[in-house]
């Protein structure tokens, strides 16, 4: 049997407080430990301030100085400058997105990938953005005993929404500029044009129990994701819409494609081309509202809980898990890998 792995991760996303930012994160640490790894973390940046993306690096050192760690996990670019003084572990750097399609997150990343082993993306899209034939595929996963089918009307009554109106889902915070939120209010305007009144209804909310996320997955009538292009690895919100039976209608961002093959009802809509101009920005927003339109005209749930198994938590985590032995097994010199 392969012994247990001591593991410490390195990241700036970490739910700090009531705060729901990197949640992800913790949700895989939490599947490693329940394998019986020792996983402990380090939060960079954050409540320390922006500058100690660049002054945690000696800090972090010293913490595998005397960790007796087997390897360091670095998620996401803009923490991995604060592991670059690491010796004599391997580091392993997982890449969300933005750190790959942000020339100045790109930038800032590279001087932290020095000695690092191996890089992970949560999906082949993101890979090939970053050429990196090398780079291992880990997805995102979701606890699937969580996000489960649940009655309509019954979260609807828990969250006092009314039992007719259609309701689109808004999957993050609208004060975060990447997710598009005046994207999505355009495009409920359009769906009033066409006659569909829908009220919107946002995911994210300060101090919610995680039970009124599910409640609001199964209360809505669609998902509706708005993304920047370019900005996305995911969003795990659209695994979890899909594996609750939430229509999804969704920009062709991230994974979004390979989550949604196949799934019905639910739509990727392509960003049109050339991008960058205003009727290239409401071409998008009429492509939506047709698409969304045509979905809640018939309202039905999704088989996305049929097609979506292969992202449950605990597949992704044995995933995981074999790339770290994989990683430590590996004779070979150490590579520098740069992004």
């Amino acid at each position: 049997m392969d012994r247990p792995l001591r593991i410490l991760v390195v990241t700036n996303l970490w739910p700090e407080g009531l705060s729901y930012r990197g949640l992800f994160v913790r949700d895989q640490v939490e599947a490693v430990r329940r394998r019986g790894h020792t996983v402990e973390v380090e939060v960079v940046a954050q409540s320390r301030g922006k500058a100690d993306y660049l002054l945690a690096a000696p800090r972090v050192a010293r913490r595998v100085r005397g960790g007796a760690y087997d390897l360091v996990h670095v998620h996401y670019g803009l923490a991995a400058p604060a592991a670059r003084l690491v010796r004599g572990v391997p580091r392993v750097l997982s890449l969300y997105g933005s750190d790959v399609n942000v020339p100045w997150q790109r930038r800032f990343t590279r001087l932290g990938t020095g000695g690092v082993r191996a890089r992970i993306y949560p999906s082949r899209r993101l890979v090939d953005a970053a050429g990196d034939g090398a780079g291992y595929v880990v997805p995102n996963g979701i606890d699937r005993a969580l996000f489960t089918p649940a009655d309509r009307e019954s979260a609807r009554r828990a969250l006092g929404l009314p039992p007719d109106e259609p309701i689109v889902l808004f999957g993050a915070a609208p004060a975060n500029p990447v997710k598009g939120h005046d994207v999505f209010t355009d495009v409920l305007a359009a769906l009033r044009t066409r006659g569909i009144n829908a009220r919107e209804l946002v995911l994210a909310a300060d101090d919610q129990p995680r039970a009124d996320v599910v409640r609001k997955f199964a209360a809505a009538d669609l998902l509706l994701v708005t993304s920047r292009r370019g900005t996305e690895s995911g969003p795990l919100v659209v695994k979890e819409a899909a594996a609750m039976g939430l229509p999804v209608v969704s920009v062709d961002v991230g994974d979004v494609a390979e989550v949604l093959d196949g799934v019905k009802p639910s739509a990727v809509v392509e960003f049109p081309q050339p991008w960058g101009s205003a009727e290239a920005r409401q071409a998008l927003v009429d492509r939506l509202a047709d698409t969304a339109a045509g979905i809640l005209a018939v309202p039905a749930r999704s088989d996305g809980r049929e097609r979506t198994g292969w992202l449950d938590t605990e597949l992704v985590t044995d995933r995981l898990i074999d790339v770290y032995r994989t990683i430590l097994a590996l004779d070979a010199p150490w590579r520098k890998l740069d992004i």
